[in-house]
């Protein structure tokens, strides 16, 4: 008996639809991610059982086999912009678990974002998948890309800078400072309706714990999904504060827990509504804002604002 294939349906199932959503969103095609999730475990057949029994971790090695043959893909000189996505393939998948993986994700994705990975490099997609889309860690997306984590890092901001470069026009900054004061009176109210109606309707947001805090792990999709989490996340608490102040360069929304910056919100804003919302809650890059300014120094990431305070 193979031991190393010998695992709980329930985990097989969830197993397989994680690496279809895996491709999909590298690839932005339904029917190449079947193909390469096929070829994926077609290699990890194509071992010997003493080989595969020397994978500790299995789910890890199919995810970055995976990953390898998307690059490959994403970088094929005749595979264009969109490579083989059809607007009608949701309908015509072949397995069900191609067709359940592509319903759930319609309803967390819009077009406009799959559109915006497509003007990024391979590398670049691959990066900001992994790293802001499902959560991995620095150096699990590393090891799959096959770059040092360095890069990796430096590949999936570059990716998120791209994406919110395309999205956000230019916004007067008196526009946007009234916008994002506007978006923390809203979550200080708890004010649902209000909150909902200065997003857009295709509106995303993006959570990046960095794996170091139990935040969500995939982009929100859609006006009431994004006002939902967002008012969920910066619920009322005697203990915890949200402030207006400048995050970089614009006015965006920070929340602490007592003294300590919890969370730091930046805004993107299209046509007068917020577009995206990009919501850092690692520890790690948390650090600057948490350091004590110096004697001084104004603009230190730590120093608290000195307009907008409310306490939720």
């Amino acid at each position: 008996m193979d031991h190393a294939d010998s695992v709980p349906v329930a985990e097989l199932l969830d197993e397989r639809r994680h690496l279809l959503e895996v491709t999909y969103w590298m690839l932005g095609s339904s029917r190449e991610a079947e193909s390469v999730v096929g070829e994926t475990y077609r290699r990890w057949y194509g071992l010997s059982e003493a080989e595969r029994g020397e994978i500790p971790t299995p789910r890890h090695w199919l995810a970055k086999t995976a990953g390898g043959l998307c690059l490959v893909l994403l970088a094929h000189p005749h595979r264009g912009a969109t490579g083989q996505r059809d607007q009608k393939e949701e309908h015509h998948t072949k397995t069900g678990d191609a067709e359940e993986a592509q319903a759930g994700l319609a309803k967390e994705v819009s077009r406009v974002l799959l559109n915006a990975l497509d003007s990024l490099s391979p590398a670049e997609r691959a990066a900001f998948v992994l790293n802001d889309v499902f959560g991995m860690a620095s150096g699990t997306v590393a090891d799959i890309v096959g770059r040092p984590e360095s890069e990796c890092v430096e590949l999936a901001d570059r990716a998120r800078h791209s994406i919110r470069r395309q999205r956000s026009h230019s916004t007067p900054p008196d526009e946007h400072d009234l916008l994002a004061r506007t978006v923390r009176q809203a979550c200080v109210n708890e004010d649902a309706e209000l909150l909902e109606s200065l997003l857009c309707p295709d509106a995303t947001a993006f959570f990046d714990g960095g794996g170091k805090v139990r935040a969500l792990s995939r982009p929100v999709h859609g006006s009431r999904q994004v006002a939902h989490s967002l008012l969920t996340l910066l619920a009322r608490h005697p203990r915890t504060t949200l402030t207006s102040q400048s995050v970089n360069g614009r006015t965006g929304l920070i929340a602490r827990y007592d003294h300590q910056v919890a969370a730091v919100v930046s805004l993107d804003i299209a046509d007068h509504q917020v577009a995206q919302v990009w919501v850092v809650l690692n520890p790690d890059k948390l650090r600057s804002w948490n350091q004590l300014p110096t004697q001084g120094d104004p603009g230190s990431p730590g120093r608290p604002s000195q307009r907008g305070d409310g306490r939720l």
